[in-house]
């Protein structure tokens, strides 16, 4: 798919206007619980859901406000070209609320996006979907995670359940969007994760890397086991 496919969307509810885990070896059979919503005998989609800050781009508690600011971490792009060459399609699903705060409006978010397109089509990778919350916490939608509406966008853009689907995220947000739609949460260390790693009770069914190409790595490792399993 050509990077003209790329778009970027936000929610539509205004209702208030052998890989490792922790560093520590786990059996490939247990990443096979995880690694995609595709088994063996079966043809679906490959899908992998990223969140934006602290996943592909660095984080910022002052939040990424600008063009020049959007700086995507080392390594982060390759991974994504990686999925796309190894048959996989990527969704982002970001809040965004520094919209709502009045940081940034969304033609400068646009901008944001457009650069990510421009670097990753360097690498030989696309996103096929961008969806994003522009609410702050006291908004009353229901797309800001940790609830699910991003997630069931996404669901419903391509009209598939989200069951395993692989979620990367680095905040505790992250995982529990992904568990509100049965999805598999996966942390990354970047950005707030190792913040979340230390605060978090409820990490025990989410694998845990370095960042986002470690857990590519996993996905493609384990991708490939599947796929010799089903032969």
């Amino acid at each position: 798919m050509s990077p003209a496919f790329f778009m970027s969307q936000p929610c539509s509810n205004h209702a208030a206007d052998c890989c490792h885990k922790n560093d520590i070896q786990i059996p490939a059979a247990d990443l096979l619980n995880w690694r995609t919503n595709q088994r063996p005998g079966e043809s679906r989609m490959q899908l992998v859901i990223l969140d934006r800050d602290g996943v592909i781009n660095e984080d910022s508690d002052t939040y990424i406000k600008s063009v020049d600011e959007f700086i995507p971490l080392p390594g982060s792009l390759a991974a994504i070209a990686r999925l796309n060459q190894a048959g996989y399609t990527i969704a982002v699903a970001t809040n965004q609320s520094g919209i709502s705060r009045g940081l940034f409006d969304l033609n400068t978010l646009d901008a944001m996006h457009d650069k990510l397109r421009r670097l990753l089509a360097n690498e030989g990778g696309v996103i096929d979907k961008i969806v994003f919350c522009p609410h702050a916490p006291d908004n009353g939608c229901n797309c800001r995670k940790p609830l699910p509406g991003l997630m069931q966008q996404i669901a419903d853009h391509y009209q598939i359940p989200l069951t395993d689907v692989p979620v990367i995220g680095d905040s505790l947000r992250d995982l529990q969007a992904a568990r509100a739609v049965g999805a598999q949460p996966i942390l990354v260390k970047t950005g707030k994760g190792l913040r979340t790693l230390a605060a978090a009770k409820e990490l025990t069914d989410a694998p845990v890397y370095a960042n986002l190409a470690a857990a590519v790595d996993a996905l493609i490792y384990a991708q490939t086991a599947t796929q010799r399993a089903s032969t």
